[in-house]
């Protein structure tokens, strides 16, 4: 039963690859296709994926549609736009067609994007009307935990940044770095692509928080952390301290405890995670406690002896015996606020690679190997963290297609702005040269980025059991997105 189990999400995991990854190439090279056809471009092919053809065929309009054997991208041959024989084959050299007018070259180069905005747009009405289940507490940028030691990426232990600059639980930060910031994932990001630094090259950012309704500015100096060397200043997220349920029997119930409870303290200190209210009994070790509880808008103190009692695997603990909400909620955010958000993160993540005093590189992205397993991580939870992804994986091929490097859109755009402001077009021989260079430094990037992927993938499943990651996830946040530079289009 388990290798069936194993087996049959395995092959959910690919469809959801074949159809959302797959379709978001296919979207943006038929925005291509589309464009030039009403534009009468001569189209010689239409391929997803690069390489020799696994399968191909000659449609009437004469084009040869194909998939072929290397799936990082796409392409439509439009040899009027560039001569690129050298890399897409093809047999009609640019020279012998007319050439088409600026208007229409860019009108086709920018449909790709356009295009992936679209199937984007169309996700996320979806998910705003069927809703995106989220942890409550990735919702929120209220600081539930501040650590007070951090491991850096060379193993040394250090104070964390956040006990230096005087961070306390219940702090909500409101803005990284002149950022706003509005949920826990966007603000690791945030903080992970910030460029900020001391005049000794330290790490700084600089936080608006908001303490008590009172707004303060806070410099701290984030240090590189993980096996990734992110940012990290030393904080985890505050939970929602609703209770679901109190155990027949358990101290709590005779303490008074109610369903729909929301613990606030414990013997005066606040208690904004799971984590410190655990941590919390366990101190008192059976000792009586005081719990401050809000009850239908009332604070209420009740006092509790922690009982010790048998954990599944034979250890021992103290509890008072009462359970949770679930950490999971459904949200609608708005379509427009989906792709705002994304494509607002994917920009500081490429400026972030581009700024020397960033501590963003390549080998923090994703490749293929990295967006797949993407696609299949939230294939195995919920369809509708895919599509979640889906928006992300669009809105980052969009933005980064439109770069203005040579192979993708935006090069062909600037090639094609050069050309019009000289007055005719660059030599077809400078184009081609500068497309194969360009080709074989990203293939390069590619096997680069992928190896890191790799090692991730490897990293986790020998670091991490399933119950791990369970355990760990409310506290997660999402990774920094990845632009999906290696997944191009043309």
């Amino acid at each position: 039963m388990e290798f069936i189990s194993l087996l049959t999400s395995s092959l959910w995991s690919v469809l959801m690859i074949a159809v959302f990854f797959g379709g978001s190439i296919f979207v943006h090279e038929l925005g291509h296709f589309l464009t030039a056809r009403r534009h009468g471009f001569k189209i010689e092919r239409f391929s997803i994926g690069f390489g020799p053809a696994i399968f191909k065929w000659t449609g009437k309009d004469g084009v040869e549609y194909r998939l072929s054997w290397f799936p990082l991208g796409g392409y439509v041959a439009l040899p009027q736009l560039g001569d690129m024989r050298a890399i897409e084959g093809g047999a009609d050299s640019a020279e012998k067609l007319p050439t088409p007018r600026y208007g229409a070259k860019m009108e086709v180069l920018v449909a790709g994007a356009v295009c992936n905005v679209i199937f984007a747009l169309v996700l996320a009405c979806i998910l705003w009307g069927v809703g995106l289940p989220t942890m409550s507490s990735l919702n929120t940028t209220k600081i539930g935990v501040v650590e007070q030691t951090v491991k850096q990426a060379d193993g040394t232990v250090v104070k964390s940044p956040a006990v230096v600059a005087g961070l306390q639980p219940g702090d909500i930060i409101r803005e990284i770095d002149g950022k706003a910031v509005d949920n826990w994932s966007g603000l690791v990001q945030t903080l992970a692509a910030g460029s900020g630094r001391t005049s000794e090259g330290q790490p700084e950012a600089v936080l608006t928080i908001e303490r008590a309704g009172v707004f303060t500015t806070v410099k701290i100096y984030p240090v590189l952390a993980g096996e990734e060397g992110f940012r990290t200043i030393g904080i985890s997220t505050a939970d929602d301290m609703g209770i679901d349920e109190v155990v027949a029997g358990s101290v709590a119930e005779e303490a008074g405890f109610k369903k729909g409870d929301v613990i606030l303290a414990l013997n005066g200190t606040p208690m904004l995670s799971r984590e410190s209210m655990t941590s919390a009994v366990q101190a008192a070790e059976g000792r009586e406690v005081t719990v401050a509880v809000e009850r239908n808008g009332d604070r209420l103190k009740l006092r509790v002896a922690p009982r010790l009692e048998k954990n599944p695997d034979g250890s021992l603990a103290y509890r008072i015996g009462v359970r949770y909400r679930n950490a999971l909620v459904l949200i609608h955010p708005h379509p427009i606020k989906q792709l705002a958000d994304n494509a607002t993160m994917t920009w500081r993540v490429l400026s972030g690679l581009v700024n020397p005093n960033s501590d963003l590189g390549p080998s923090k992205l994703s490749g293929p190997v990295g967006i797949a397993r993407g696609f299949h991580q939230t294939a195995q939870i919920d369809i509708r963290l895919v599509l979640w992804f889906t928006i992300l994986v669009n809105v980052n091929l969009a933005m980064f297609n439109l770069l203005p490097l040579p192979v993708l859109d935006g090069g062909h755009m600037l090639f094609a702005t050069i050309g019009k402001l000289r007055g005719r077009p660059l030599p077809p021989g400078f184009i081609m040269n500068a497309q194969a260079v360009f080709v074989a430094l990203l293939f390069t990037m590619v096997l680069y980025v992928s190896f890191f992927d790799v090692r991730r993938i490897a990293r986790d499943t020998q670091a991490e059991s399933p119950a791990a990651r369970a355990e760990s996830a409310p506290k997660s946040a999402a990774p920094v997105p990845a632009p999906a530079e290696l997944v191009p289009g043309k």
